[in-house]
């Protein structure tokens, strides 16, 4: 069984699908790791520490030659361009693993079984206790939500404790996170331990416990939702009228904060509008607002991507790539994610096993065969679902 790492193509990536810890212990499982010099580096992992692991450098042609398994972060479904030609390298029966936006860009997974590849998509891990040591989107989060609040810091004009000194008092600053997923909680715990008075939201009534237990308050609004939260425990998609309701109620708390943070994100679709112009008007000028949905339209009406935009004072950012800038934690993490999934998907001999009747393979395998096996994926595609089989 040989596995290929090829350095992530997309620019401003510098994060690695396996790093020398993870190298050193499917090497001990028997596995041959094909490594492309400087593969690691921008996260802390020189080519010689590859090697001391136990991997081959190899070049990026010869590791898509030889690799039964290639590893990415970011593969072309994910990225939506191909900037290495990495496409025409697959080859047929050969798997490839990592992130691929599958259920914004179902495309990608015809694209795979056209060229007979199978795919496993790392967003599709299913939210079951068993599949925890896989989750990717879980993994980035929470490093998402620590860094929305230390660019919130830094951006900000306050410090975030309270501190009394010979000249006065600074009152601490006020944070309202909004969403209580990963990473909401990753960025209340962030601005709690900062000094911040942190505030969060959810729709999911279940958050209120999750919220207290970093630190934060929970703000409950007097409307009501139903069927709040998925089988996998996200937040689910809300109508119309609710999030207008929603955000008639929300005004009042914006207008208090210095730091807010925005989380939520529907997978799959349009991020939903939390923060509307209207209301960004009547916030506190040098508010800074962190939208982490931004790329996938953001929670703000104002947010554009990875620009700086200033609106009566208040100052709105979104971010993309935000685990990237995190890269040598953020590959640790990303790492063992893909050492865990392989172990599942590897038997003892090195022999792939993909059992449908397992939800992980269920759930995460794309395509194979030529054919787009996903069930959701199908949906979005069009393509036609076996009617399920009736008694006799």
């Amino acid at each position: 069984m040989i596995i290929g790492v090829p350095k992530e193509a997309r620019a401003g990536e510098s994060r690695v699908g396996l790093i020398p810890a993870n190298v050193a212990a499917l090497v001990k499982l028997g596995r041959e790791i094909l490594i492309e010099p400087g593969a690691g580096a921008q996260a802390g992992h020189s080519d010689q520490a590859y090697e001391e692991a136990g991997a081959k450098l190899q070049d990026r042609n010869s590791i898509f030659s030889q690799a039964d398994i290639i590893v990415q972060v970011q593969t072309q479904g994910f990225t939506q361009e191909d900037p290495a030609g990495d496409l025409d390298k697959l080859r047929d029966n050969q798997i490839l693993v990592g992130m691929m936006d599958p259920l914004a860009n179902p495309e990608f997974a015809q694209t795979l079984a056209d060229r007979k590849v199978t795919g496993v998509a790392m967003e599709l891990i299913p939210r079951i206790t068993r599949a925890q040591a896989m989750d990717v989107l879980s993994s980035m989060a929470m490093i998402a939500g620590y860094k929305a609040v230390l660019i919130a810091a830094e951006q900000s004009k306050q410090m975030f404790p309270m501190n009394m000194t010979a000249a006065g008092t600074l009152k601490p600053a006020r944070a309202f996170i909004m969403g209580a997923g990963v990473a909401g909680l990753q960025a209340c715990a962030t601005a709690k331990r900062l000094g911040a008075v942190v505030e969060a939201y959810d729709v999911r009534p279940a958050a209120r416990e999750q919220i207290l237990s970093v630190g934060a308050k929970p703000v409950e609004l007097d409307i009501k939702a139903e069927n709040t939260e998925t089988s996998g425990g996200y937040a689910k998609e809300q109508s119309a009228e609710f999030i207008k309701a929603q955000q008639a109620a929300m005004a009042d708390v914006l207008s208090q904060q210095d730091i807010v943070i925005t989380t939520a994100a529907v997978p799959g679709k349009k991020s939903p509008i939390l923060i509307t112009a209207e209301m960004v008007q009547s916030m506190k000028p040098g508010a800074i607002i962190v939208d982490l949905a931004a790329e996938k339209g953001g929670n703000c009406e104002l947010t554009e991507l990875d620009k700086e935009v200033v609106v009566n004072g208040v100052t709105i950012l979104g971010p993309s790539h935000v685990p990237a800038s995190v890269a040598h934690h953020a590959s640790q993490m990303y790492g063992k994610n893909i050492e865990n999934l392989l172990a599942h998907l590897v038997d003892d001999e090195g022999n792939i096993n993909l059992d449908f009747e397992d939800e992980i393979v269920h759930d995460t395998v794309v395509s194979l065969n030529g054919e787009v096996v996903q069930p959701r994926l199908k949906e979005l595609l069009g393509i036609a679902q076996p009617e399920p089989a009736t008694a006799e």
